[in-house]
């Protein structure tokens, strides 16, 4: 095989190893938020390298579940959450 060949091999080796363990959760903090908006209650998990980030992630996707349109979004992204997890 050519070396170009070989180089296209290893680069597409190191590109995926990279998201394999970028994804497997090493050094991850998970988070669960329960959040309730306008009468409704939704619960998400996230994981992220720092605890704000984890918590932030989390809240945005329980208030996805829960707010329509850009207001409402800000609203509940803004609301206390009803409970915040920390599993391990």
């Amino acid at each position: 095989m050519k070396k170009s060949v070989w180089l296209g091999i290893l680069f597409v080796l190191i590109v995926v190893g990279f998201v394999v363990y970028s994804t497997m959760g090493a050094g991850r903090v998970h988070c669960e938020v329960c959040i309730t908006f306008r009468g409704q209650r939704a619960c998400r998990v996230a994981s992220a390298r720092t605890r704000d980030l984890a918590l932030r992630t989390a809240t945005e996707n329980a208030c996805a579940m829960l707010a329509s349109g850009v207001t409402d979004s800000n609203q509940c992204n803004n609301t206390a959450p009803d409970s915040v997890r920390w599993p391990q």
